[in-house]
């Protein structure tokens, strides 16, 4: 039963960071902006226990995302399970780099997951939308990921190395 828990981890910080990050921030000048937090946590667990971290549990997390959220039921489910097929097929060159190298990897992974949501909802809405709230929102996903990184790296060596 302690293994199990323990192994239940990282879907549970995603969800929890999943809800945390739902959070707005009212930043001047912009749109509600939110923090990445379930993609950073998405970042971390595949690169580093990808078998406590599956595809489907992934793709469920974001239609849970989805459904409190408000925004177009599958669209985050894409977003991440893009963002897990690319990382999990990437998976062998982050392990064993560099912190500074798994920055520049998540700081890539935060801009193509924001590109993508954008370009989806302007093909839904049909308009050009403003593209700056998604990039302002993953430059904080990016200020922000060492902290998580450091925050997930301790959970990860105390409940389950």
């Amino acid at each position: 039963m302690d293994q199990t828990g323990r192994n239940l981890l990282p879907v549970s910080v995603t969800i929890l960071a999943m809800l945390v990050g739902m959070v707005p921030l009212p930043l001047p000048g912009y749109a509600m902006v939110t923090v990445p937090l379930m993609l950073m946590c998405l970042f971390y667990w595949v690169i580093h226990r990808p078998d406590l971290l599956r595809p489907l549990v992934v793709f469920a997390i974001g239609l849970l995302q989805d459904l409190i959220g408000g925004t177009p039921i599958g669209m985050t489910s894409m977003v991440l399970i893009l963002a897990y097929w690319l990382l999990i097929t990437q998976r062998r060159f982050f392990l064993g780099r560099s912190f500074l190298m798994l920055w520049i990897g998540f700081a890539l992974v935060a801009v193509g997951a924001a590109a993508v949501q954008w370009a989806v909802f302007a093909l839904m809405t049909a308009t050009m939308l403003d593209g700056r709230p998604v990039l302002v929102q993953a430059l904080l996903g990016v200020a922000l990921f060492p902290l998580m990184a450091w925050l997930l790296q301790r959970l990860h060596r105390a409940y389950l190395s």
